[in-house]
């Protein structure tokens, strides 16, 4: 774990770079120079997986190659003495950004927008929210967590909300249901900031991030609207990685073992049945 005169900077470039990153408009980004994809699912601070991930992607090794990483916060991990551990995985992302800025992405969940909404994320007795805080206090000490925790924030809120590959596989934390995609279009994501109410039940942001309709209806719907012919999403918990929940999807779960990713090609048109053959596990 990076001292906090460190990790500051760190983060605070990897913001720079996630805004900045090709391809990139408003909270879009359609992958550039990219040949293939590895998503992961939601890890939620599992950082043997990470380490597991980033060994696999190899993208040092592999220059057309893009690693995509979900949901990284609110996990089990926890310090002896007070709160969780899930922030070194967001300063794992911050330090890949700033290797590979352009072919490393961060696509947030709702534990991510319930922490910099204030939005409380309940895990039977236990206040997510809180035990993030108090995990950065912990790490980090009294006098430099404010800082910190203000540049994980930030961070949160600049993240890209959708990733559109060259084959036209969307990548997403999961999908708006359909009952609220009637006013909604791709160029929503497109837009430079979003609205107090894209952030509230029916609105764009908040459906992209806490949807949880994986029927075929709801996929092809979403499909449409996005411009897509597949879809990889996570926000699902699988016992066994993932799921295959229609013929347009898979949804990915990393958070423990076995844990679930998606190797693609992108530079030409895939079946479902062949992505879902790429689906691996960690």
């Amino acid at each position: 774990m990076p001292p906090p005169e460190k990790i500051l900077p760190m983060l605070r470039k990897a913001i720079d770079l996630v805004k900045a990153t090709s391809g990139r408009a408003g909270y879009l980004v359609r992958l550039q120079n990219c040949a293939e994809v590895l998503v992961a699912g939601d890890l939620h601070g599992n950082v043997p997986n990470f380490q597991a991930i980033w060994k696999l992607a190899d993208l040092a090794r592999f220059p057309a190659r893009h690693l995509v990483v979900q949901e990284l916060i609110h996990g089990p991990f926890r310090y002896p003495t007070a709160g969780e551990k899930s922030h070194q995985l967001v300063d794992l992302f911050a330090m890949a950004k700033t290797q590979f800025p352009d072919r490393v992405h961060y696509l947030p969940g709702n534990h991510e927008m319930g922490q910099w909404t204030g939005r409380k994320i309940l895990k039977g007795d236990a206040d997510l929210n809180e035990q993030f805080r108090l995990g950065v206090l912990t790490a980090y000490g009294k006098a430099a967590m404010p800082e910190i925790y203000r540049a994980y924030m930030e961070l949160f809120q600049v993240c890209p909300l959708g990733l559109l590959t060259p084959n036209y596989v969307f990548l997403s934390h999961t999908s708006i249901a359909p009952k609220h995609l009637a006013g909604f279009s791709l160029a929503q994501l497109e837009r430079e900031s979003y609205s107090d109410a894209d952030l509230q039940p029916g609105g764009a942001v908040y459906g992209i991030l806490w949807g949880r309709d994986t029927s075929a209806e709801a996929a092809g719907a979403f499909l449409q609207k996005v411009g897509a012919d597949l879809l990889v999403t996570g926000h699902i918990p699988a016992d066994e990685g993932y799921t295959v929940p229609n013929d347009r999807q898979v949804t990915l779960d990393c958070s423990q073992s076995p844990g679930g990713y998606v190797l693609f090609p992108t530079d030409r048109s895939l079946t479902h049945d062949e992505l879902v053959k790429h689906v691996g596990l960690v």
